[in-house]
């Protein structure tokens, strides 16, 4: 009897694969869904109960940081493997009654034994013509995890700007931890833990308590199955009853440091207690008349910042006549010019990205006019930039990005990570949560600005955005996917500024995504179709591909009206909801 439901059930799959897609009845035909529109508030993110869960907080009366903090906070949950307390976070907040930006920097540090020494001594090293992120470092395991930066992150972004604490916007979190929910399908796709890459060379295998917390009768859970994590509420509980002492000072910091030692890593006590992060300034580059706000390092974010200023000084003197909005996505091109831009940004990216409290990033240098027309003979206007590997790059990596918007006029672009998949594989036993992998993007190379230290910070990938028109925002900017990010921001920004497109068609419109390293330049399939033969015939390699190597893309734009409009990427699981 189960044979037969088995073989009907494949069946009726099969038949709904052979389906083709409607159409739209107005618009751009191809756009996925019409934007959301709500007045007094809206959360977007890469999956529906945590946008509902800061929705809800919203709703009670909370601001759009309350909201954000609350969302993060369930994706830990519902999307353990991007995001959890073991991670890092930044974001930049629009406060409109100051009309000031402010960027949130809870980026975590080395841990006091990670030394290229120690890694040398364990069998990691690098060659001296490799500069790139990542560049001799394990792939994953307990010498590549930092001190987590999040939970600072979110107590101080409260603190600062918020309406509401712990207790109020960990609530939901602790729900769902605690009584479980259904998992989603894309969430359920990448549900696989990595090797924890323990010191022995004898074997990589899975953290047992990672399988323990994360997987169910030893396998991870398919597409709708219920799933709990009580060590997760718990330590959540924790988190509203001590606030961040109790992860940096107290139980938590004891067994994270516990965790660490078994495994042979040199977290101590004091790199925990002494951990904070910081408030800056966002980066502000200006771009056929838009300003483009994006974190300063150690973000790669200053690459999109670099690419637009090439592509605002050099697209009409490599196509005289021409714009970008002129010869349109359907040409080649056009793409050329978004990835010379890219390449030509992220050669500097990996050469100069780094901790700016121990090496100099010539921002000033990089992001000014007479720089990028410099950079303009480098591109040709038949054949792709020639550039030099820079060694191993910052990885895949997988993160979320959330939008609020509040009925006051604030605005938050927000970004937490775990950085790989489930991070470093390594789970805190007894409190439910991954520790981050962050410093998988420290180099081995001594002479790199990168080069891994103690109580340094990595290069990161992590970005977060914001377009602002006339003063006032246009949007939020995020798009998370590792390398992807910056490359991405380039992309959205010319989407909605030469090209005109709404928040939701310009996260449903085609993109690319090249690596630096391999030189290979990725674009999904329709976009393939299209450009892809005339890219090959100026040099590009160039390959096939759906939407998961693009990232996930989640933004509000604020309308002319007040009202605010909310985009989500179909490509993940996600909503815009507001009220």
């Amino acid at each position: 009897m189960r044979l037969v439901v088995l073989l009907c059930l494949v069946a009726l799959l099969a038949n709904a694969n052979d389906a083709v897609r409607g159409d739209r009845a107005e618009g751009w035909l191809p756009q996925s869904r019409s934007p959301v529109l709500a007045r007094n508030g809206m959360v977007v993110t890469s999956q529906p109960l945590a946008a509902e869960a800061g929705l809800r907080i919203l709703m009670e009366g909370g601001n759009a940081v309350d909201a954000a903090v609350a969302t993060a906070a369930t994706l830990n949950v519902v999307e353990p493997m991007m995001v959890g307390i073991g991670g890092d976070a930044f974001a930049i907040i629009y406060i409109a009654k100051t009309h000031r930006y402010y960027v949130l920097d809870a980026a975590g540090r080395a841990a006091t034994g990670a030394t290229i020494a120690r890694m040398n001594a364990l069998g990691y090293h690098n060659s001296p013509a490799h500069w790139g992120p990542g560049s001799g470092m394990p792939p994953g395991g307990i010498l590549d995890v930092t001190v987590p930066g999040g939970v600072w992150g979110w107590e101080n972004a409260l603190a600062r700007f918020g309406t509401m604490r712990f207790d109020r916007v960990l609530a939901p979190a602790i729900d769902y931890a605690q009584n479980g929910y259904a998992v989603s399908e894309r969430t359920a796709y990448v549900w696989r833990l990595p090797n924890a890459l323990p010191l022995r060379a004898c074997c990589t295998r899975l953290d047992p308590d990672s399988v323990r917390t994360w997987y169910i009768n030893g396998e991870p859970p398919k597409t709708g199955a219920i799933f709990r994590n009580p060590q997760l509420a718990h330590a959540l509980r924790l988190l509203q009853k001590y606030g961040s002492a109790v992860f940096y000072r107290g139980e938590i910091a004891r067994a994270i440091v516990a965790k660490s030692r078994a495994l042979g890593g040199t977290m101590t006590l004091n790199d925990l207690a002494t951990y904070h992060g910081r408030w800056e300034t966002p980066l502000d580059t200006v771009y056929h008349g838009v300003h483009l706000l994006e974190l300063p390092p150690p973000s790669q974010g200053f690459a999109a910042n670099e690419a637009l200023n090439i592509l605002q000084t050099c697209a009409p003197r490599i196509y005289p006549g021409e714009s970008l909005a002129s010869l349109g996505p359907r040409d080649p091109r056009y793409w050329h010019l978004l990835v010379a831009a890219k390449e030509l940004a992220y050669a500097d990216l990996y050469r100069f990205n780094a901790d700016p409290d121990v090496a100099h990033v010539p921002l000033q240098r990089l992001l000014s006019t007479q720089y990028a027309s410099s950079l303009c003979a480098r591109i040709d206007p038949n054949h792709p930039v020639t550039m030099a590997a820079p060694g191993p790059n910052a990885g895949v990596g997988d993160t979320i990005v959330l939008s609020t918007a509040d009925r006051w006029g604030n605005m938050v672009s927000w970004v937490n990570s775990n950085y790989d998949e489930f991070g470093s594989g390594i789970t805190v036993p007894g409190y439910g949560f991954i520790l981050q992998d962050r410093g998988g993007a420290f180099s081995l190379n001594p002479k790199s600005p990168n080069a891994l230290a103690p109580h340094k910070r990595p290069f990161h990938t992590l970005c977060a955005g914001f377009i602002v028109r006339n003063g006032r925002p246009l949007m939020t900017l995020g798009l998370m996917g590792g390398d992807m990010q910056a490359q991405g921001h380039e992309q959205i920004v010319v989407d909605v500024v030469d090209l005109g497109a709404n928040v939701q068609q310009a996260g449903d419109m085609a993109r690319f995504r090249h690596d630096e390293i391999s030189n290979v330049l990725y674009v999904e399939s329709p976009l393939y179709d299209l450009v892809g033969s005339g890219l090959q015939a100026m040099g590009y390699v160039v390959r096939s591909t759906n939407r998961a190597p693009m990232g996930g893309y989640q933004a509000i734009m604020l309308l002319p009206s007040g009202a605010y409009a909310g985009g989500s990427d179909f490509g993940k699981d996600g909503e815009a909801v507001g009220w």
